[in-house]
């Protein structure tokens, strides 16, 4: 049994290596079952069967290393995330991308709302994370966890349906591709922009990255880390209530410094995925060393409730469609820019055109920028349900 604070990082660090590892050999596998989720539910095996004990070391290790790491991973995601690419993508893209995340944001109040009396007290807080996450990422979970003060056991629930009715979800995304005409001539949508959207971005990913170095690296971490620093500091001045506590202040501020550094020529170095995908599988694999199997007694029906979340998502996106005369590939990718974010939005763009998969990754990212504050607007209203 680990009782050592440092024993018990390392584990965790080899762990997320570990599952990397795996990712990157068995890579049809992991179009299913993405490697943040089993890393979550292996950590999640481990403390179960109590590999290591909550000691106050360790207890003051996972404290310390996720409040303070969590800034530093925001940043460092959000320094991708330029906002002028963004906005190439045109007003009716963006359209499509802000009706998918107002139906995703619906899906979640009307659930709550209609099986309330079913939920645990905590339920709420968990829906605002897990609504983080299908806005944005993992990361903007992680975030909105931190800022509601939401324990690692009761994330158990959020991460089940995360996985789950996600990986679900996508294949319900990729068996549609093939009646995009018949729904365009329903919804009276035009294609063309869209074809001329895609092959303009894809003119500016034609020249090759440099290659990362030590140099890249030190700048990378150490601006982060001093970001994370700064965020906790001023935070501690601002004014607090029940719903913006420390914790919120500090997630906002590390997340308007990295949407605000990333327009600079700072968002072009190279290694900043490598890095910030590495602080995000730690932080997960904090997160998933406080929870316990034994505590998911009510998992079907918190699977039956993001069903019925999807369902309320693809109705509003569907009337939305018809409306704004919007295109199937539109709705698609922006529905899993949401929910599935970078890593599988530019897959169903593929499906529909290799040359559109710029567009599924600026959703993608646009999604990284809003989804902690729209967790967070989701859990005010939530909490005064």
């Amino acid at each position: 049994m680990i009782q050592s604070g440092f024993t018990y990082l390392s584990a965790l660090l080899f762990l997320s290596g570990l599952v990397v590892q795996l990712e990157k050999k068995f890579k049809k596998i992991f179009r299913y079952i993405p490697g943040i989720v089993l890393l979550y539910f292996l950590v999640m095996v481990f403390a179960s069967f109590g590999v290591w004990k909550q000691t106050d070391e360790i207890n003051l290790y996972n404290k310390q290393l996720k409040d303070n790491l969590l800034p530093v991973m925001i940043f460092l995601m959000l320094l991708r995330c330029d906002l002028r690419n963004i906005m190439k993508l045109g007003p009716r893209m963006l359209l499509g991308f802000f009706s998918a995340t107002f139906s995703i944001c619906a899906g979640f109040i009307i659930t709550f709302w209609l099986f309330k009396s079913h939920y645990e007290s905590h339920t709420w807080k968990a829906f605002a994370a897990l609504c983080g996450s299908w806005i944005g990422g993992t990361g903007n979970m992680a975030a909105v966890q931190l800022a509601l003060g939401l324990t690692d056991s009761q994330m158990g629930y959020a991460l089940l349906m995360d996985s789950v009715n996600y990986s679900i979800w996508v294949m319900v995304l990729l068996a549609g591709v093939p009646f995009a005409r018949h729904f365009n001539s329903w919804t009276g949508s035009n294609t063309d922009e869209i074809d001329r959207i895609g092959a303009k971005l894809a003119e500016g990913k034609t020249e090759k990255p440099s290659e990362m170095d030590f140099s890249h690296l030190t700048l990378l971490l150490g601006s982060s880390f001093l970001v994370s620093s700064l965020s906790g500091t001023i935070a501690s001045f601002l004014p607090t209530t029940t719903f913006i506590t420390v914790p919120t202040w500090t997630v906002l501020i590390a997340t308007i410094a990295g949407i605000s550094v990333a327009m600079t020529s700072m968002g072009k170095t190279p290694g900043i995925s490598h890095l910030a995908n590495l602080i995000l599988f730690l932080v997960v694999a904090l997160m998933g060393s406080r929870a316990n199997f034994s505590e998911l007694t009510k998992a079907p029906f918190y699977i039956f409730s993001g069903f019925f979340i999807l369902l309320i998502h693809a109705i509003f996106l569907v009337f939305f469609a018809k409306i704004f005369k919007l295109d199937l590939f539109t709705c698609g990718v922006a529905s899993l820019a949401n929910i599935g974010g970078v890593a599988s939005a530019p897959i169903l763009a593929a499906a529909y055109n290799e040359v559109l998969i710029p567009v599924g990754v600026l959703m993608a990212l646009l999604g990284y920028i809003i989804g902690t504050g729209g967790g967070l607007a989701v859990g005010k209203i939530l909490s005064m349900i």
